[in-house]
Formats: structure tokens, sequence, C-alpha cells
């Protein structure tokens, strides 16, 4: 049985975009399992261990995916059917076919083959930790890269999640055009600065293309 996971990165965040990871690993393979010794959950591996693990999924997978839900689209429909929309998309990208889909937390409602939503899937399905590798690592990146166009607002260190460091950055300078201007923190600095705030998250620039990617091994 050939099972694909997925899992999203930026969730949780208040700017940049929301972006999933798909992949489908060779679980019948020693050199698969052995480069990849060091695949664990995203969130608690390292920088540098991620970029590496990274790297190392997308040379060995069978096939892998990501694709990024910018922030206005978060915005017009909203945090959890974005994340399904992208869970589907990603899947569709896979350049293989698939007989199961593991996720982290809950199920994917609208696919064509079973799925099961695993409680802490990115920490005990080697499938579904290799997609939040993508996930994360790909939104890291596109976070510093809108760091050095929006530097004011810390978006290399925080990655645009709510700390005492973005709050004081909103209150300063207002929201930027990749804040997510449905999200509480956003919409009270955007009245702060006398913005008027639209839930449709009009004025959000799109991502650029270059940042989804997909592949075979």
């Amino acid at each position: 049985m050939t099972i694909a996971g997925v899992d999203e990165a930026g969730r949780g965040a208040c700017a940049g975009p929301l972006v999933v990871g798909a992949a489908v690993l060779d679980v019948t393979s020693r050199k698969v399992a052995n480069s990849l010794a060091e695949l664990g959950d995203s969130k608690q591996l390292t920088a540098s261990t991620r970029d590496r693990v990274y790297d190392r999924i997308t040379t060995h997978a069978l096939a892998w995916s990501t694709v990024v839900v910018p922030a206005e689209e978060v915005d017009r429909i909203g945090l959890h059917v974005a994340n399904i929309e992208g869970m589907r998309r990603a899947l569709a990208r896979l350049n293989t076919d698939f007989d199961y889909v593991l996720s982290d937390g809950f199920a994917v409602p609208g696919l064509s083959a079973p799925n099961l939503g695993v409680w802490k899937g990115d920490q005990v399905c080697g499938c579904v930790a290799a997609a939040g590798v993508l996930a994360k690592v790909t939104r890291d990146r596109i976070m510093i890269d809108l760091d050095a166009k929006w530097p004011q607002y810390g978006f290399a260190i925080h990655k645009g999640y709510v700390t005492s460091m973005h709050r004081d950055a909103l209150a300063e300078f207002g929201p930027s055009p990749v804040h997510r201007q449905s999200f509480a923190p956003v919409r009270k600095a955007a009245q702060l600065h006398g913005a008027v705030v639209s839930s449709a998250g009009d004025s959000t620039p799109k991502v650029d293309k270059d940042f989804v990617r997909e592949g075979v091994a």
C-alpha cells in the first residue's frame, strides 16, 4: 500500500502564507530510511536539521509537493477552509498514485483516496513528518524573503507568528500587505492606524509562483 502524508505550516501565524506539504516515501527502502534518520516533527528540529532533512526528502521521496496559500486567500475563505483546500491541492500535485492519506490531526474531506487524521501525526508517521518539514522549510524561506521587503516587522525572526516583538511592530507601523487582515491582532493594529480592514484582504499581493514546487525523485 502506498501512503501519502500531508501537513501544513503557518496555521497560527498572523502574517504570511499558509503552506502545505505532501510526501510519499518508499518505506521498503533501507537507503531512504537511513537518509531520513533525522526526520521528525518539524517544530522540534533545529533550522539546520530541517534544511538538511528537506534536501533529503526532495532527493529520496517517491513524490513530494508544496502549495502556498496566500494571506489574502486565508482572509477570503477562512483559515480552516484554506487549510483543507491547500491539502487537497498538495495531494493533487503528487506525481504518483497513492492508496491512502494520513494527515496531522484531522482527516481531509473530499479526497478520492481514503484518509485518516492522526493525533500528533507529524510525530508518529514518517510521511506526515516529511510533509511537515517540506511545509515548514518552504514557509520559513518565504518569510525570510518577506523580511527583506518589510524589515521593520522582524519576519525572519518570528516567521509571522504573534510574539511581543511582532505586536510592538504592528502597533508602531500598522499591518503590511502580507498580514492576514482577518486575524484579531492585525485588525486591532489596523484600527489603531485608522485603516478600514476588509476580511477579504483585497490589498494582499499574490505570492510568487516560484514558491509553489513539486517533484519526484
